[in-house]
Formats: C-alpha cells, sequence, structure tokens
C-alpha cells in the first residue's frame, strides 16, 4: 500500500474545489473575502510584523471556515425544516451567532493591529 496515492488526492482536492465553488455563491461569504482581501492588502501595504499578520490570517480563516461551516447548516436545515423539528430555526440562528461573534472579535483584532499604523498615518499628515 502506498502512503500517498496522487489519484484519491486529486479526487479529494476536486471535491474541495467543488465545495469552495457552491459556498461562492453565497453572498455573505463573498463579502468577507472582499474584507479578506482588504486586510491581506492593508498587511502587505504596513509591512506588519509577522504576528501581526498571522494573527489576522488565523482570524480571516476562523471567519470563514465558520462561515462555510454555516452555510452547511443552513443547507441540512433547509433540508429538514419544518416538518422534522421547530428547532431547525434556533440552529440557523446559533451558527448565524457564531459567524457574527468571530467577525466582531475578528474586527476587534483587526482594529487593534491597525491601530498604531493609522496612527501613524495621520500624524505624519
Amino acid at each position: 500500500m502506498a502512503l500517498f496515492n496522487l489519484k484519491k488526492f486529486s479526487r479529494s482536492f476536486s471535491h474541495a474545489i467543488r465545495g469552495f465553488k457552491c459556498v461562492l455563491k453565497e453572498q455573505n461569504f463573498r463579502v468577507q473575502i472582499l474584507f479578506s482581501i482588504v486586510v491581506i492588502f492593508l498587511i502587505l501595504f504596513f509591512g506588519l510584523k509577522i504576528w501581526e499578520a498571522a494573527a489576522l490570517v488565523m482570524m480571516i480563516v476562523l471567519v470563514l471556515v465558520l462561515e462555510i461551516i454555516n452555510s452547511i447548516f443552513e443547507r441540512i436545515m433547509d433540508i429538514l425544516e419544518p416538518r422534522v423539528h421547530p428547532y431547525a430555526k434556533t440552529v440557523k440562528d446559533m451558527m448565524a451567532a457564531a459567524v457574527l461573534i468571530a467577525s466582531i472579535g475578528a474586527a476587534f483584532v483587526g482594529i487593534v493591529i491597525f491601530w498604531s499604523y493609522f496612527e501613524n498615518i495621520i500624524g505624519s499628515l
């Protein structure tokens, strides 16, 4: 048995790409991708310290992964709702709340990190 099977890996990768294309149809995910691009641009523009860039990238990853999980739960609940259980809407709302909390946390981390960089630009004007 081979340690690495290129055919299986390739097939898994194509499934992941197909899933990524599906989630790109979600408006919230596209908005979060847009904010992520802005943050990455700012990371490069300001030349942030490695730990600052890593913290921001981890926040981006957290929010995007939670949004994908939220989309998964919404699809599952749409299949079940409301025939199966009245909690289907509650589950969807709770997942949305998880994404909201992560997004607020990411915004806070971004503000804390970028504050001094923006302050330096404003101060030099």
